[in-house]
């Protein structure tokens, strides 16, 4: 499996794409990530110039034997990374962009309903009403669409 690219923490709309690389080795190495504090470390060896520098105190206090300054789980380390790189307003974009999603005429439904879930992964949970309200919402000027989703 690929290792990921290096987050260099420039650009805050690859901070998902990192952690995303970064949990499918995890998963597809089970035994070899069994501890949040691998997987940690294995993740900030591919941080590079603006994230390296943000980790370089936690990884100076690592070397000096206080490995409690470590963020103390692998969801602590992405929500740290997100605070410190992501886009601060991603949630907000991703509901707007999410309240404007219509398929256009002619459009593909599956492509219509990956650009769907992918705005779905962004937001959190808005429950599963208001999400079929705004799937319905984007085919609502395809009635045929609709009844392709009932079969």
């Amino acid at each position: 499996m690929k290792a990921p690219e290096c987050f260099d923490g420039t650009k805050p709309f690859k901070v998902r794409s990192f952690i995303q690389s970064c949990q499918l080795i995890f998963h597809n190495d089970l035994p070899n990530f069994s501890q949040d504090r691998k997987k940690v470390l294995y993740a900030t060896s591919f941080l590079v110039g603006r994230a390296a520098k943000w980790i370089e105190p936690y990884l100076y206090n690592l070397t000096n034997q206080d490995s409690s300054y470590l963020p103390n789980s692998c969801e602590e380390f992405e929500s740290q990374l997100f605070t410190s790189f992501g886009d601060p307003n991603e949630v907000r974009k991703a509901e707007a962009e999410l309240d404007g999603l219509r398929m256009k005429e002619g459009g593909n439904v599956a492509l219509y309903i990956t650009n769907f879930r992918s705005l779905v992964s962004r937001i959190g949970d808005w429950g599963e009403r208001a999400l079929i309200h705004h799937l319905r919402k984007g085919l609502a000027s395809h009635p045929s669409n609709i009844d392709a989703l009932k079969d």
